[in-house]
């Protein structure tokens, strides 16, 4: 893989490295308590923490386990969300997927087109077999993402989540390079 951080093009998105300017866009986002309900972390308090939020992304990709996106729209160069693999296990090649999106921009079709981006790239340049993803049982929204994505519900991992003072259970998903690829051709 190259050493230079991958840019994505979909028809309405650039996915693009995260940098420290994105900060501001991010604690808007990261902020928004009823948005980041089923994030698994409690929302930003200070802006300062999404300073060290962008940091964390951002250094990912240099440590070689993974990397994060800025979602970002090709028509006004705004920041909306970010989505990345993380958890990169070279010898297995597997990763987990992660995202979220700014409340406003949800209900677009955004994070479809910016999952589908990753998802190539993952199971094609990163040669990878298996991408897991993880989500709250509640989260309607992100579970009928995954499973139009043809990820395969895997199982329950309880209380695999702490955040907002409790414990959570986490719906379990995986998804193959075989059935990625068979999910492209039903599609077109």
């Amino acid at each position: 893989m190259s050493t230079e951080f991958p840019q994505l093009k979909t028809a309405r998105l650039l996915l693009r490295e995260i940098r420290a300017t994105d900060a501001s866009a991010l604690y808007t986002i990261h902020s928004d308590a009823p948005a980041m309900r089923w994030f698994g972390v409690d929302p930003l308090t200070q802006p300062a923490q999404a300073e060290v939020l962008a940091a964390q992304f951002a250094s990912a990709f240099g440590a070689g386990t993974g990397m994060r996106w800025a979602i970002v729209r090709r028509d006004d160069d705004q920041l909306i969300g970010t989505c990345g693999l993380f958890r990169w296990n070279r010898n297995w090649r597997s990763c987990l997927i992660g995202y979220e999106l700014a409340h406003a921009m949800q209900r677009r079709g955004y994070m479809r087109e910016a999952l589908g981006a990753v998802l190539d790239y993952g199971f094609g340049t990163m040669a990878l077999h298996r991408i897991q993803a993880e989500s709250h049982a509640d989260n309607a929204a992100s579970v009928g993402l995954l499973e139009t994505s043809g990820f395969q519900f895997e199982g329950i991992h309880r209380e695999q989540g702490f955040w907002s003072g409790q414990f959570h259970d986490l719906r379990c998903y995986g998804l193959l390079a075989r059935e990625w690829a068979a999910h492209q051709s039903n599609d077109k």
